[in-house]
């Protein structure tokens, strides 16, 4: 579509009449739009693209299909989720996600698992080959005559587009709190000292956590990728 739409401004610069060196002069400040604008749509392009990539994900934790998350990243993707630390690579974030959700693919008859990705803010690099993002993860949790919580996140990650299609390099989630939905946040105790998942315990990572904090009532601020100002 963009190059259609270059190609007939194109034509219309062709035919334009006047003088050579005017024309010219018009030729070249035309041109200079025509690349303003074209970079302009190809950023909203990728923006729209790194959200709908990212509501995807979501939307495959939402029901637990750990293969279909996984295969959203590159083949040296990583993953960090609260203090677990990070694991490295497709097969490795799917067996970590896998064990987190129950060690099955699908959810169970009565559990609930909806991760909603909100507010986000998505900065494309001047190249258009990478983006990093911050999103709110928005979580409702639980089993069916058992118990139900409450999550909230914030998520800092980092895209790379693999060959025209935009995959997940990275992805963060500063975990704020998980709280029964009975009690709510307001009642919530301070984590204990070591609040690795018992999954992180059982399956260590690759690497370590890359930044040490403390969630709710704690007031850590996930620290920010760059520009808050970016594309919406």
């Amino acid at each position: 579509m963009t190059h259609r739409w270059t190609a007939g401004l194109a034509m219309l610069l062709a035919s334009m009449p006047g003088p050579v060196s005017a024309q010219s002069g018009r030729e070249a400040q035309l041109s200079r739009e025509i690349d303003r604008l074209t970079a302009e749509v190809e950023r909203l392009e990728a923006t729209r693209a790194i959200k709908t990539l990212q509501r995807a994900y979501g939307y495959f934790v939402d029901r637990a299909l750990w293969r279909e998350a996984a295969d959203l990243f590159v083949d040296d993707g990583t993953i960090e989720l609260g203090m677990d630390g990070v694991y490295v690579g497709k097969q490795r974030i799917h067996d970590y996600l896998k064990r987190l959700g129950g060690g099955r693919e699908g959810l169970r008859y009565g559990q609930l698992n909806e991760h909603m990705m909100l507010q986000p803010v998505v900065d494309v690099a001047a190249d258009g080959r990478s983006a990093k993002a911050r999103w709110r993860d928005w979580m409702m949790l639980g089993q069916f005559q058992q118990h139900a919580e409450w999550g909230d996140g914030i998520m800092e990650n980092s895209y790379v587009n693999d060959g025209g299609v935009w995959k997940i390099a990275s992805l963060h989630l500063f975990t704020n709190f998980v709280v029964p939905y009975a009690e709510g946040w307001a009642r919530a105790k301070p984590a204990a000292a070591d609040w690795r998942s018992e999954t992180a315990k059982s399956f260590p990572p690759d690497r370590p956590p890359t930044v040490a904090y403390r969630p709710f009532p704690g007031t850590f601020i996930p620290p920010f990728h760059g520009d808050a100002g970016g594309s919406r």
